[in-house]
């Protein structure tokens, strides 16, 4: 009986198993799209893509891509016709040939490094290109903010307001102001005997037939002696002129040019010295003499801006021609 129920049982199992399953009927009311849509769909589509891809793939240069290259090029031709030549005027090569320093200059960097010996000690010069740049930067910002040359005027107007009296005694060109004092003009305070020859407008000595003042040179004096440290100086030269700027020592020679977070961390809270104007006169001009012994003097000081102006040309030169080689491929 036991059997017979069993058996029973098993073969509508068994029926089930061996039988195809039949999909489900679904509940969803939507109505699915055709085989002939979906190929319809598939194709538009891939038609829409190949044809926006191939249009992209056309516009190779931009609207503005011929007039840049064009103006990139009409700038590359001033500079490279106004450049003297590919090589050192003699000026500066005949300083080199001179001078116990040895040039290392890297095409494409701005910095630049002068090398000597000086008995045990090992002497580095830094000096960039940047410094010129910027002096043009400093120089258009003044030349369009008129707010700043405003503010000079009402100042020096302001310090030159006198009262009567003894004090406008031989005064000339003034003005009477609200209250009884006078607005007096700037050449009235320096004395008549005491103007130079050719001031306010008169042509005189150093206007004509004399070369442009130079502009600010900042170097960076590394003077390093084997195992007792760095004496690091920040030097500005200008016009033949060297002024020490900062003088400051330290005892690992790593740390003046620290080139990791670590070595600058640790330079950063170190007590490297005074001022350089807080020192004793005497000892300002003794390391004048110190720096001027090692051929840090005048004939430097005149040959590091002049470097600095030609370098920088070469280095524009090539800025344009790199721009220009990008934008026309």
């Amino acid at each position: 009986m036991m059997s017979l129920r069993c058996l029973g049982r098993s073969v509508p199992r068994q029926i089930s198993r061996l039988s195809p399953q039949l999909p489900r009927r679904t509940l969803c009311t939507v109505r699915q799209p055709s085989l002939l849509q979906q190929t319809w769909r598939a194709t538009s589509r891939s038609s829409r893509l190949a044809f926006s891809t191939s249009q992209r793939a056309q516009e190779k240069e931009g609207q503005v891509d011929q007039e840049l290259s064009a103006k990139l090029d009409s700038e590359l031709r001033m500079e490279t016709e106004a450049r003297d030549s590919d090589t050192l005027p003699p000026s500066l090569q005949g300083f080199l040939d001179e001078s116990p320093f040895k040039l290392e200059d890297t095409p494409g960097k701005e910095e630049v490094l002068l090398t000597r010996k000086f008995g045990d000690e090992s002497i580095r010069l830094y000096f960039s290109i940047a410094d010129l740049n910027n002096m043009d930067q400093d120089a258009d910002q003044y030349d369009e903010d008129p707010a700043l040359t405003d503010e000079e005027a009402a100042d020096a107007a302001a310090t030159n307001v006198q009262s009567g009296g003894g004090n406008t005694k031989g005064a000339i060109n003034q003005g009477r102001i609200k209250g009884g004092n006078f607005n007096v003009a700037p050449e009235d305070s320096v004395a008549a005997s005491d103007r130079a020859e050719g001031s306010y407008g008169e042509p005189g000595e150093g206007e004509e037939g004399e070369p442009e003042p130079s502009f600010p040179a900042t170097i960076n004096v590394s003077i390093e002696k084997a195992g007792k440290g760095t004496l690091q100086m920040e030097v500005v030269a200008q016009d033949g002129a060297v002024v020490i700027e900062n003088v400051h020592y330290y005892s690992n020679p790593e740390l003046p040019d620290a080139k990791t977070a670590e070595l600058g961390w640790s330079k950063k809270d170190l007590y490297t010295g005074p001022p350089f104007g807080n020192l004793d006169e005497d000892l300002q001009v003794l390391l004048e003499k110190y720096l001027e012994e090692r051929g840090i003097n005048t004939a430097l000081a005149l040959w590091i801006p002049e470097y600095i102006d030609w370098k920088e040309q070469r280095e524009y030169i090539t800025w344009l021609s790199n721009v220009k080689n990008f934008i026309d491929t």
